[in-house]
């Protein structure tokens, strides 16, 4: 068992922002996850005092062993059933698998190839595109993008700095290679041979060790991995940020679990109502969500953004109950559609990528994210069986009952329809398109970030070397007027991206903060925005010698309370308004990272595939569904080591 250290609380607190990987052993070519790495298999539903579930030994390529709610009897559910206990034949994905098997008329004959159309060109759009094309290469796909560009928020641009070039990123700068979701990217990466093109940031860098939060008004470095014990013990107890931290998590098992009937809850309640103290809320976890959904704590639900704390404490009635059972009895606790999907994913990535990324924090590309998008949009291009269609805005998006199809209506061109339509667009957008027919897309919310680039060429201006460091909602707003999210030191997250020497840096403005306003400041007030917190925090006052400034307009959804009952109303709309010919992925529903976006994307097309999916939101409220794996020990990992190697 580790050792109880303060900074496991933090680690509990924040786990589900920084999920590690479990079970990837060094090497190991996971033909699924051996037996020595799953030796119990058995689905929790989350309740106030569960009984005690049957485990049983089972192979990685059987089906799940599932308990019955409220029983102990242990049933057999085959891999082919989806999670709603149907068979796919019953299911109202039944229909889906139209887009991947052939058709025929009525005499008999071979009709035409599945028709698709995608819409929107951003990652989750392209991702789609090509899984299709992948899994169906006689479909026929249409992607429709109203702009003039694809790639989405995905935008890596160089600019020359004095015969040097320096590389910005307006949207996602990294991403984590651990993750279930990450490893659908990981299996992207290999697709398209994108392999050699990566930059990786490993985890004893000072990117991953230093990352750091801005409070009250200094830089204050956060608890992690290869840290000196005494020194995280001594900064946990004497810093301010982490007030009332030690005490609520100590006290935490004692307090009563939540009512039977509370269905969701904002991150900030729950905080406050397990800790019994607001201050590690709004003081340590509001930062990380300012970095990951420029959102309000007080505003996101529990349930969608951190769906294991949330069923840790209906399933030992406490956050700390819950780690120390799994300490004890060396579980880990994964969804199963997680682990459904890593034991499809995880034995098809080659070793020498699954190698260079053993112990990497982040990753990027050499040309920028935008190298991914690129690659995609290259690849599609090759496939004549693939149209593009930009600058072409959607108009309308109905269900025509006469053909069982989706039309799509658009500026200038004859409406066109389409055996399956996905869309990737926001579903605010989405709900107009269908005349309001899908009223609680609407109901989703999405904040707009301004993301400002300066580059200094100073190598050594900054007062730290980290990752950056976020902002909570507790600093007082004359020590954070302009309403900064946080700062990333972009020169050490990722290197080598830049010929030039100096430091590059990004300020994050905006989000939740900004969302009563009707108008956004320009480039120039932008810039000097920025500038101004770089100097308040950091001390910085030099005059860049290049700067970029990209307002992202709705660019991150707000999973508020209750996006899981709205998602499972937008589910129940779609198939009586669109009959299971419309579908939807991207950030506005699972997941606003760029590995959801493309695990929605293959989880979608591969759901329709397998006939398990019409909507993309079959599974939406069902994150209640776990499986307790048994941890291998030391000893096993080796000797599992040892024999894929094949040695003695």
């Amino acid at each position: 068992m580790p050792p109880q250290l303060p900074e496991h609380v933090v680690v509990t607190l924040l786990r589900q922002c920084y999920l590690t990987p479990r079970c990837q052993p060094s090497r190991l070519r996971r033909r699924s996850l051996s037996n020595s790495c799953i030796r119990a298999l058995s689905t929790i539903r989350p309740c106030p005092r569960p009984r005690h579930r049957q485990a049983a030994r089972v192979g990685s390529q059987a089906g799940y062993l599932s308990t019955l709610p409220g029983t102990g009897d242990v049933v057999q559910s085959s891999s082919q059933t989806n999670l709603s206990g149907l068979n796919p034949a019953d299911s109202d994905g039944c229909q889906s698998t139209v887009a991947f098997s052939a058709q025929h008329d009525e005499r008999g004959r071979k009709a035409e190839a599945a028709r698709i159309a995608v819409l929107g060109g951003g990652i989750t759009g392209l991702a789609t595109a090509h899984y299709f094309a992948r899994e169906n290469p006689n479909a026929r796909i249409t992607i429709y993008e109203s702009s003039a560009r694809l790639g989405g928020w995905l935008k890596s641009d160089s600019m020359d700095v004095d015969g040097e070039s320096v590389l910005f990123e307006s949207g996602p700068r990294t991403l984590r290679p651990g993750t279930p979701a990450g490893l659908v990217t990981l299996e992207l990466i290999q697709e398209l041979s994108l392999q050699d093109e990566l930059l990786i940031t490993s985890k004893a860098s000072e990117a991953h060790q230093n990352r750091f939060l801005y409070y009250p008004d200094r830089l204050v470095k956060m608890p992690g991995p290869g840290q000196d014990p005494f020194d995280i013990a001594w900064r946990v107890m004497t810093e301010p940020v982490f007030k009332g931290l030690i005490w609520g998590s100590l006290t935490e098992q004692y307090r009563p679990a939540r009512s039977n009937d509370m269905d969701d809850e904002s991150v900030g309640s729950f905080l406050a109502r397990r800790m019994m103290n607001e201050a590690p809320g709004n003081n340590i976890v509001s930062a990380v969500l300012h970095g990951i959904y420029a959102g309000d704590i007080n505003q996101l639900s529990i349930k969608s953004l951190m769906p294991m704390l949330w069923h840790y404490e209906a399933w030992k009635g406490s956050i700390m109950k819950a780690t120390y059972t799994r300490m004890a009895e060396k579980l880990d606790i994964v969804s199963k559609r997680d682990m459904d999907l890593k034991l499809e994913v995880l034995p098809k990535i080659k070793a020498d990528l699954s190698d260079a990324l053993k112990y990497a924090s982040v990753y990027s590309f050499k040309e920028g994210i935008g190298a991914l998008s690129g690659a995609l949009e290259k690849a599609l291009r090759e496939n004549p069986n693939v149209e593009f269609k930009k600058e072409t805005g959607v108009t309308a998006v109905e269900y025509d009952g006469e053909s069982d199809s989706v039309k799509i209506s658009t500026t200038g061109d004859a409406p066109a329809k389409y055996t399956k339509a996905i869309s990737t667009i926001s579903s605010r957008v989405l709900s107009t398109l269908t005349s309001n027919a899908l009223p609680t897309l609407a109901e989703t919310h999405s904040v707009t970030v301004m993301v400002v680039n300066l580059y200094f060429k100073d190598p050594h201006i900054l007062p730290e070397r980290g990752f950056g460091y976020l902002i909570p909602r507790s600093i007082p707003f004359a020590q954070n007027p302009e309403r900064a999210l946080g700062v990333v030191f972009d020169s050490d997250a990722v290197k080598g991206q830049d010929t030039a020497s100096g430091t590059k840096v990004t300020v994050m403005l905006g989000g939740h903060w900004w969302d009563a306003f009707d108008t956004y400041p320009d480039e120039e007030e932008g810039v000097n925005m920025a500038r101004a917190v770089l100097h308040r925090h950091l001390k910085i006052s030099d005059k860049p010698a290049a700067t970029r400034v990209s307002i992202q307009r709705n660019c991150i959804p707000q999973y508020t309370v209750g996006h899981e009952s709205r998602m499972q109303a937008a589910h129940v709309d779609l198939m009586r308004e669109f009959k299971g010919k419309l579908a939807v992925a991207g950030n506005s529903y699972t997941g606003v990272g760029l590995n959801d976006c493309v695990r929605a994307a293959r989880d979608v097309v591969m759901g329709m595939k397998r006939g398990t999916v019409s909507t993309g939101l079959e599974d939406a409220g069902r994150k209640d569904l776990y499986v307790q794996v048994t941890l291998p020990s030391a000893a096993e990992i080796d000797a599992e080591t040892r024999r894929r190697e094949g040695r003695s």
